[in-house]
């Protein structure tokens, strides 16, 4: 059980680029011009990737659900199992959010926003880009932002 439930941080980072992809060696940098079709098309294909992992972990709880009975004999085991696959399905829950997400911010490369705050239409650099590629916000934005949520919930 415990190899199929992965943390959190695990299931949403994109994973790790293989150095020796000739795919990967592209890296976007500020030298150019930003959002360019080179850019656009590294995102998409970053972004996909990272689709296609959290289907395939999905796919393998799936699998592993299928297979396991929860029928312990003794009640601890029982309550462990449970609580182990309780847990397996919240992160699901949060991955399938994550995929929404994701699908989000392909449409917004189809449609020429992908990159942009949609708060002040300001470009979103690019290493924040590369560390949450389905950021909607700049840094600065967000932080604002999530300021004035801590606000809203202290009145």
């Amino acid at each position: 059980m415990a190899s199929v439930v992965k943390s959190v941080s695990e299931a949403e980072q994109p994973g790790p680029v293989a150095a020796n992809d000739p795919e990967n060696e592209y890296r976007p940098n500020a030298d150019e011009p930003f959002m360019n079709p080179r850019q656009q098309a590294y995102f998409r294909q970053k972004l996909l990737k990272w689709k296609d992992a959290i289907l395939a972990e999905a796919q393998g709880t799936l699998n592993q659900l299928q297979s396991d009975s929860l029928r312990e004999a003794d009640l601890t085991d029982r309550a462990s199992s449970e609580t182990d696959w309780s847990i397996e399905l919240r992160t699901r829950d949060r991955q399938r959010k994550l995929i929404a997400k994701i699908d989000a911010a392909l449409r917004r490369i189809d449609e020429g926003e992908y990159g942009y705050c949609e708060v002040t239409g300001e470009p979103i650099s690019l290493a924040r880009l590369e560390a949450r590629p389905i950021a909607t916000m700049t840094v600065e934005a967000q932080e604002r932002h999530e300021r004035n949520e801590k606000v809203s919930r202290d009145d």
